[in-house]
């Protein structure tokens, strides 16, 4: 994720709890899943990065 692009993800993260405010979500739900949301996206992210230096590292011709 390029840091550019982070002022639309906040955005659109939330327009989609205010979305799911309006929707009838309880309050409770809207706590709870983006806890449980944060372990594999946190994953995805710290993979993508790795592999993100990888592929620099291997452009070099580092081994």
């Amino acid at each position: 994720m390029k840091r550019e692009q982070l002022p639309l993800y906040v955005v659109a993260l939330a327009v989609l709890i205010v979305g799911l405010a309006f929707a009838g979500v309880p309050p409770g739900t809207l706590i709870v899943l983006p806890l449980v949301l944060a372990c594999p996206l946190m994953m995805f992210f710290m993979m993508r990065g790795v592999q993100d230096h990888d592929d620099h590292k291997h452009q070099h011709g580092a081994p």
